[in-house]
Order: structure tokens, then sequence, then C-alpha cells
């Protein structure tokens, strides 16, 4: 089993990796990029082929397929889900992923970019898998592992019950997501359309990686309106929208609250988009905090800080709308333990120690946690996300795909 799924697993996220699925924020479009549906229509195939039943590509961008049940029983549907998006935070097109076999533990360099190296100095993650196959991107693109990792996985999983009916199971849905990276991956008629009791997404990182707790989001969008005139005769009459931008990120707190200078359960308020001009200018922001009345804090220390700026300039209009992204998935889970207590238990059987810690960020699982779909993250293995040196191992995705194997069996188990 271990050559079959390495196999599978290498050439799937090879395959998935080469196209480009980059979502794109500023488009309102569903999902946001026609791009997506490039590797939609391949999964979509391909699960046909493999004889999954009910598959259906959804206008708003998701393929939805069913294993059916090998033994009667009482247990609940589950799904597993991963999103196909990558983000647009660093280039996603024209990737070359490179296999490098047999790890020897020494640096890898990268054949696009020269000056780039990935080193087990600096990655102790990486100085452990002497002896693995690590695939990587070419050194001017990401690799995509977040999350075609997770889409490798869950095809590998769904193939291998496909053809194993011995294999005790309920019924499992598989789903494929869009838009992730741009907090978009949960449309309202998801969870009606995935008819599931509970669910897992695969986009998490290190090899035992139960994640039972996220950031709660809201994200805040600063809009400010100037005086625009020729600035040969702006004297006393130019407000410079740009300025007043300046301004409220010089106010805001810079050594405590931004995620450079945070850690561990400390949220922040992060600036990560500035577009305009001298008369009108945009800020985007992002708020994070795993207690709710923090984030709400957050939130209202950006709008004070635009009234104050405001009242500098009162020839200007300054708003400041904070807008619901998604929710710390722990609120809903901890009434419900069972899927992460499963997860956990499917770690074991196969020797792997389970670990679970607050991430900072989050998945499509918030989402559906907070709309009736307790869902928790699990590991793949990827490694650096959403740069040039991200990393993953093959035998990560292999134990990945193992552990939810296993996890079907322990759901028909009770």
């Amino acid at each position: 089993m271990e050559n079959l799924f390495d196999s599978e697993l290498q050439e799937r996220l090879v395959q998935y990796a080469r196209i480009d699925t980059t979502s794109g924020e500023e488009s309102n479009s569903a999902p946001s990029t026609s791009r997506q549906f490039d590797l939609l229509n391949l999964l979509e195939q391909q699960l046909n082929e493999m004889g999954a039943q009910e598959v259906v590509l959804k206008e708003y961008g998701a393929v939805l397929a069913t294993i059916p049940a090998t033994a009667s029983s009482d247990a609940p549907t589950i799904a597993f889900l991963a999103h196909v998006d990558t983000t647009e935070s660093f280039n996603g097109s024209g990737v070359k992923p490179i296999v490098h076999y047999n790890y020897d533990g020494g640096e890898i360099h990268f054949p696009e970019n020269p000056e780039l190296v990935l080193s087990p100095a600096e990655q102790p993650y990486l100085a452990g898998k002497v002896g693995e196959d690590i695939i990587t991107a070419s050194g001017s693109t990401l690799l995509g592992a977040d999350d075609k990792a997770g889409v490798a996985i869950v095809m590998t999983m769904a193939k291998h019950l496909l053809e194993h009916p011995d294999i005790p199971h309920g019924r499992i849905r598989i789903g494929f997501t869009t838009d992730e990276e741009i907090g978009r991956g949960v449309p309202q008629t998801l969870p009606s359309d995935l008819e599931a009791e509970f669910a897992y997404t695969l986009d998490g990182a290190d090899l035992g990686e139960v994640v039972d707790e996220t950031f709660s989001a809201n994200k805040g969008i600063v809009t400010i309106k100037g005086v625009s005139i020729h600035p040969g005769e702006a004297k006393d009459k130019m407000v410079n929208a740009l300025h007043l931008a300046a301004k409220i990120i010089n106010t805001l707190p810079h050594m405590t609250l931004t995620p450079e200078t945070t850690s561990g359960r400390q949220g922040y308020i992060h600036l990560y988009q500035l577009n305009g001009t001298a008369a009108e200018a945009e800020m985007h922001f992002i708020l994070r905090d795993f207690d709710e009345s923090l984030l709400k804090e957050h939130g209202k220390l950006l709008q004070d800080v635009c009234e104050i700026v405001q009242k500098t300039e009162p020839r200007a209009r300054i708003t400041c709308e904070i807008k619901h992204q998604y929710r710390n998935m722990r609120i809903w889970l901890q009434e419900d333990m069972r899927p992460v207590e499963l997860a956990r238990e499917a770690c074991r059987q196969i020797g792997i120690e389970p670990f679970s810690k607050p991430i900072r960020g989050g998945t499509d699982g918030s989402r559906l946690t907070e709309m009736g779909v307790s869902t928790p993250n699990l590991f793949t293995g990827m490694q650096n996300y959403h740069g040039p040196l991200e990393y993953i191992s093959v035998q990560d995705m292999r134990r990945s795909t193992e552990m939810c194997v296993k996890l079907v069996e322990l759901w028909w188990a009770g």
C-alpha cells in the first residue's frame, strides 16, 4: 500500500500543481477566477473514471461526489474536503514541480532562482525528512501544496476506498471548493449540498496535526475621499487622501498589534493592501483574534483611529466598514468533540502521535463549522506555503491518506 500511495500522491500533486488556479480578491464572480474550473473539470472527470457516484460540478465552483457505504451501520455521513485555489500573494502561474527523491539532508537549490536556498539548518521540520521524497517548485513560483496536497490526498483516499469495498465504512462525501484563500470558499448552499453531518478539511501542516481551534476573522475596509485639485493650485485647497492613509497607519499601534509583532494567542490588525491616488484611497485590513470580544476591540480601534484622523481634516470623508469573515471553530466543536477525538484516534492507530494547537489562520472548516457542519482540519505535510520555499514530503501525504482511510473505519465502528 505504501508504494502505491507514494506514487499516486506524487503524480497527482505534480499534475494538479501545474494547473494555475490562483484566486482573485478583486473579482466579484464565483469562483473569483475562471481558471479554477481547469482543475475542477479535471477532478470531475477523474472522479467519474474511478467510479464515484453522484459526481456534480456546481456552478458556484465546487465538485461534489459520493463514495457509497460498504457496510450497514448507524454511522453518519462524513465528508472530506480540500480547496483547489492558490493564493495570489505569490506567483502561481507556470509552476514546475521538482521531486527530490530520497532527500539526503542537505540544502535544496532551485534552478530558476540560484540565490534561493531551502536549508535544513533553518527548517527543522525538513531536517527530519532525510530519506523521504520532497517536492518543491523551481524557484520562481509557489508550489501550491496549499491545498493541492489536500486535493491529492482526498482523491487518493477516494480511489482506494472505491477499489476496496472490503473496507467497512458508511456513506462518504467528497468536496473540492474554490476561493478558500480569499475567504469565499463556503457559499451559503454548500452545507446543504454537501449532505454531511460531519466533515474534515485536508488543509493542515505538520504530521499529526488535528486542528480544532482557529482565529476568528473580520475584514476592515477604509475608504478615504480627499479633495483633488491641480498641484500647482493646491495651496490651502488640496486634501491628499494618501497622506490621510499614512496618518491612519502611523496612528495604529505598530509594536504590539501587527502580525510581525504577535504570536501564539495574540491577535492583530494587518494592513495588507493600499490602493489609490491623492483624490481617493482604499485600505484593506484583516482583523484576527481567538477571542470574540478582542476581535470586536480590534475593529473598534480601527474605527476610532479613522474618526481621529477624520477630525484632523473635516473636508475629507473617511469611512470604515467592518465585515464578518469567519469564526473560531472551537466555539462549536467543543459541544461535540467526536470528529476531533476520532481523528486523533485514527492517528494513533497508524502510529502517529496527534497534536492540536490554535492556528493563526482559518480554513473552509471554520465557516462550515459555524454554519452547522463540524469540520476539524487535518494535516497534509505542507510547509512554507504561500512562497517560493514551499515544500512537502510525499511520505507525509501518504500518512495523511492512511489516517483518512482509518478514520472512515472508526466512524463506521462507532
